[in-house]
């Protein structure tokens, strides 16, 4: 299953060491199926979107996925990724740009000739690799515009037409800008938590160090000793209590000074909902929980 992990500490700027899939050996026999790529997306002083990604497999070079990678920034996004739709190529990889916005995705749409049409041959021509994610995120886009720029709105019409118009598997996503950031999960197929965090953690004189299910991501900040943070990730990440699961369908916003807001966006289930059963042998062992 593909790994999301989103983090805001705005309007402080703050340093994370991220171990993208820390590289384990065994890697070696999962390597074209898990991971199928890596990345990272944060944001400049001067609020320059950078995004540093790369596919991993066996023929590629898995020192992107062993490095840690120090940078600065108010908002991160970190992805892992297990392929369903689209080969293992550097366009294909999260997190996606559009803008000054980056946005990563976990889960399955269907019907991806419909969802070309509904976005347009212009729009289409924007979409550099063959996901169903970044075609998503186009829509997203999209609708974000339609709606003066407002992104939740955006988020909120085109999750709206997915979900009534297209096979859904899952349309868990985060996306970040300089300073906000937002995230949903729907329906109720994978989890997706967030963890509102204090100066310090739950002891309050703590740095961040989290670590997801078997090692395959991993966050350090000692900056967090001294700053509060929002995090959102697809998995607890700590035993800190304070981690709370998303409802399905619900929406998070996280401000540019660290206050949440969220609404159940989507209440409704999907009106073609696709089981395990509906996917294709590699799109059905990519959303397995694994």
């Amino acid at each position: 299953m593909c790994r999301l992990f989103g983090m805001s500490t705005a309007p402080s700027r703050t340093r994370a060491t991220f171990w993208l899939l820390d590289a384990p050996d065994s890697l070696a026999e999962q390597s074209h199926r898990d991971p199928d790529g890596t990345g990272l997306g944060f944001f400049g002083a001067d609020g320059t979107p950078h995004v540093d990604k790369a596919p991993i497999a066996a023929y590629d070079d898995r020192a992107f996925a062993r490095e840690a990678r120090s940078v600065e920034s108010e908002t991160f996004l970190a992805h892992i990724r297990y392929a369903s739709t689209g080969g293992l190529t550097g366009g294909n990889t999260h997190p996606f740009r559009r803008g000054g916005r980056l946005f990563a995705h976990n889960g399955v749409i269907g019907d991806l000739p419909r969802l070309d049409a509904e976005l347009g041959a212009e729009l289409l021509a924007t979409v550099t690799g063959d996901t169903d994610s970044e075609r998503f995120f186009a829509l997203i886009d999209r609708e974000t515009e339609a709606a003066d720029g407002d992104i939740g709105a955006g988020i909120t019409r085109a999750a709206r037409w997915v979900a009534a118009n297209l096979p859904v598997y899952a349309l868990n996503l985060i996306l970040i800008t300089r300073d906000e950031l937002w995230a949903l999960r729907y329906p109720d197929t994978h989890g997706l938590y967030v963890l509102r965090r204090g100066a310090g953690g739950h002891h309050g004189v703590r740095h961040l160090d989290h670590s997801g299910t078997a090692g395959r991501m991993r966050v350090h900040s000692s900056d967090l000793a001294a700053a509060p943070a929002v995090v959102v990730a697809s998995e607890r990440m700590d035993d800190h209590p304070g981690w709370q699961p998303l409802r399905p369908g619900e929406l998070l916003h996280v401000r540019g000074d660290l206050e949440t807001v969220s609404r159940v966006a989507l209440p409704d289930e999907p009106a073609h909902r696709l089981t395990p059963a509906d996917l294709g042998a590699e799109a059905a062992a990519s959303q397995q929980a694994v």
